[in-house]
């Protein structure tokens, strides 16, 4: 499904992100992403997601090689991909049920339809109650399942969360995990950028370690 093969990236400053970087990923695995600050994991994300390009090597997703989509073809691309971030990025003056919606209003989905996937997203991650709050009257945690939500309504392939638990205690970390899980179970690819190695250990899925750019670890 996801395949880097010798990748490396290196900014214009000089800073080498990433060293040769090689792995596989399956299709409907979901795989951590661990190593210190600066080790390189939200590069490696950017580059699935195309807001970087490699400096060397490959990256093929699901059969396609991402050096040949043009910038047109972008946009297309990101379709099929999910993300989560750790600070939510939530439009505080906007509604749970239209922070959710817009994903498919920009793609420019029926009216209809919309509804329909707004509410299915918000009833998976269990805030289909709260459609009409502002997120700033939800929890912290509320707040990471919106921004699931959002992630997940256009059915993406893949799911990528950076940070997503880094400012939730472990009780509501576990419960954002279990929902990632949930999500892997029904056919989605999902990769996880996390420091909670307590947490993630205890998962038993693969965990990929990258240490001043270069994946030192790739096994379970």
């Amino acid at each position: 499904m996801i395949t880097f093969d010798r990748v490396s990236k290196r900014y214009a400053e000089g800073h080498e992100a990433l060293r040769e970087v090689s792995v596989e990923l399956g299709r409907d695995e979901l795989v951590f992403l661990t190593g210190h600050s600066g080790a390189g994991k939200s590069t490696l994300l950017r580059l699935i997601m195309l807001i970087e390009r490699p400096t060397r090597g490959q990256i093929i997703i699901d059969g396609e090689n991402l050096a040949k989509v043009k910038a047109r073809g972008i946009p297309r691309h990101r379709r099929n991909i999910g993300v989560v971030f750790q600070n939510h990025q939530l439009l505080f003056d906007r509604t749970v049920f239209d922070n959710v919606a817009l994903p498919l209003v920009i793609a420019g989905y029926e009216h209809r339809e919309i509804g329909r996937r707004v509410r299915a997203a918000l009833d998976k991650v269990g805030l289909l109650a709260r459609e009409r709050a502002l997120p700033i009257t939800l929890s912290g945690g509320e707040q990471q399942r919106v921004g699931i939500a959002r992630a997940v309504v256009a059915k993406p392939r893949i799911l990528l969360a950076d940070e997503p638990t880094g400012n939730l205690d472990p009780a509501l970390s576990a419960e954002i995990m279990q929902l990632f899980e949930a999500f892997n179970q029904v056919g989605v690819t999902v990769v996880i950028a996390s420091h909670d190695l307590a947490l993630i250990s205890r998962l038993r899925h693969r965990i990929l370690t990258l240490r001043e750019g270069r994946l030192v670890s790739s096994g379970g």
